[in-house]
């Protein structure tokens, strides 16, 4: 018989405009929660939806119904209603404008293709138990950022949603996630898949990345010997890294350029 995940999607911004964090919760045991210095609520709330179906496919989930208890009608509208019409617009709405968001509405796409989800709306802020789990851990995410402090990220499936649940595998797009913690957001996505990810053009700031490496730690990833580097050109640096996560080793190749930190492409590939 097909089991059935029922979970809470949540996002908030303070401010809005402003330090912004999102939530998924299944239960105590099974939760997870990140952010960015600078979002808004409708980013929190995609956001939010975007981890469950990545974490879910990622923790070998993807056979079980999911329903998705969300409070913006703006998400469940843009799934459910609008986005088959701003797929056959080439992502543009009725006006001929670019949808909002659309990177991220384009990853809840991919994610959804051959799963059974569904989205049930819960008034939010008004004592709906799981709602209100999702809504604090949001919060408290956004509230870290604004602090410059690394949120808690929460267990994922390393807690069961049933008997036998397996616990959540890493892979090269849920460890990038963690490193950049949503707070750089690549400029181009050159290709992904679990095994490899490839993306382009980044500008990050220290702060941002001492944020993303407390939270790779906070997933207990290790760095396995040293990080080679070495110099391609004029102001260019290639780095090597080897990192591992629950027993897998993956390896980082990242192309540096310019006088301020910045990434100007970067791979993420599994070596085990």
């Amino acid at each position: 018989m097909t089991m059935t995940i029922t979970a809470a999607a949540d996002g908030s911004a303070l401010g809005n405009p402003g330090p912004t964090g999102w939530a998924w919760y299944i239960n105590d045991e099974c939760w997870s929660a990140g952010g960015s210095t600078h979002g808004t609520n409708n980013i929190g709330e995609l956001t939010a939806v975007r981890e469950l179906l990545s974490q879910t496919r990622e923790a070998g989930h993807v056979a079980e119904d999911l329903v998705i208890l969300c409070d913006s009608q703006y998400v469940i509208n843009s799934v459910t209603k609008w986005m088959p019409g701003w797929k056959k617009k080439g992502w543009k709405k009725k006006d001929g404008k670019p949808v909002l968001n659309v990177e991220l509405m384009k990853a809840i796409d991919r994610e959804m293709q051959g799963r059974n989800v569904r989205f049930e709306w819960v008034k939010g802020h008004a004592g709906h138990e799981m709602n209100e789990a999702a809504d604090e851990r949001a919060r408290a995410a956004a509230t870290a950022y604004q602090k410059g402090t690394a949120p808690n990220v929460g267990p994922g499936f390393t807690g069961a949603v049933h008997a036998g649940a397996p616990r959540t595998v890493p892979t090269p797009a849920s460890l990038e996630r963690s490193l950049w913690c949503e707070s750089a957001s690549p400029r181009e996505r050159l290709g992904e898949d679990p095994h490899f990810i490839d993306t382009r053009a980044r500008v990050m700031s220290i702060e941002e990345w001492v944020t993303g490496v407390e939270a790779l730690r906070a997933r207990g990833v290790k760095l396995c010997g040293e990080v080679t580097s070495r110099e391609v050109g004029p102001h260019l640096h290639l780095t090597d890294t080897v990192l591992e996560a629950a027993g897998r080793n993956f390896r980082i190749v990242t192309l540096w350029g310019g006088e301020n930190p910045r990434i100007l492409h970067q791979q993420w590939a599994s070596l085990s």
